[in-house]
């Protein structure tokens, strides 16, 4: 199974992707329901979770009912347990969150959609869930416009990723909070990047995916702030026993880079 998912992942198109897989999901679901590993997103529960990965196949990790990884399910449980993302209702007079969220996981797009205390707004140049289609490094939005953005694993595919944070900056209110997750090597002082090399290939092998173009380091978190952001690294599994972080299928020490204008 691990190599069918390799090939699948590496032959098909992500948007194309996305569109078959609203119809494969409900029968995966149904032949891997069991009681071992649960996926907090949506409270179903499996006898295992399927592999993931470009290159390096990981096992157990693909939620088969909403198709969240070890970081969405991680963000999933931060945004409810330790923000006000998810208020069930408005108080009288108050004005909805306006959010921003790049490259829509399918995992979350259905759920922030419904949510009526969310203006929600989605943006990619490519996925078909994007309401705006547009550039990270040249965003068609007004100054200080968006109390949350949600931009997760998607620094790493722009060549020009200062860019792309300072237009991040820019849009996003004073004081409002976003969650840039990016795939990253805490055992790395240093982020590497050579935009010499171009052959998927040797990207896959080097950076971890085809189309990413440098493998970040801790020093992302310097970057950041670099740019203006207030930002906590903050390492919500540490807050989970070891027996929630196997029924979750969570990634144990991954930071969620969590920060503020």
């Amino acid at each position: 199974m691990k190599k069918l998912f390799k090939y699948i992942l590496n032959i098909i198109p992500r948007p194309l992707l996305i569109r078959l897989s609203y119809i494969i999901r409900p029968i995966l679901a149904f032949f891997l329901k069991g009681n071992k590993f649960t996926d907090p997103i949506d409270g179903k529960s499996f006898k295992t979770f399927l592999p993931y990965g470009y290159g390096n196949q990981r096992n157990n990790v693909l939620s088969p009912s909403t198709l969240s990884l070890e970081r969405h399910r991680l963000l999933w449980l931060y945004l409810k347990n330790k923000t006000d993302f998810f208020q069930s209702e408005l108080v009288s007079g108050s004005v909805k969150l306006k959010v921003l969220h790049f490259a829509p996981e399918q995992a979350f797009y259905k759920r922030f959609r419904n949510m009526k205390n969310l203006e929600y707004i989605t943006t990619d140049l490519n996925s078909p869930l994007a309401d705006v289609k547009a550039d990270i490094c040249n965003l068609p939005f007004n100054d200080n416009q968006f109390d949350v953005i949600l931009c997760n694993h998607v620094l790493e595919h722009i060549p020009d990723d200062t860019k792309a944070m300072k237009e991040l900056y820019r849009v996003l209110k004073p004081s409002g909070m976003a969650i840039l997750q990016i795939p990253q090597d805490l055992t790395r002082e240093i982020t590497f990047e050579d935009d010499t090399i171009t052959d998927k290939k040797e990207r896959a092998k080097i950076f971890g995916q085809y189309d990413h173009v440098r493998v970040y380091g801790r020093d992302y978190f310097d970057k950041l702030r670099s740019i203006g952001f207030k930002v906590d690294e903050v390492d919500y599994t540490a807050e989970f026993s070891e027996e929630k972080i196997t029924k979750y299928c969570l990634a144990k020490g991954e930071i969620i880079p969590v920060v503020y204008k």
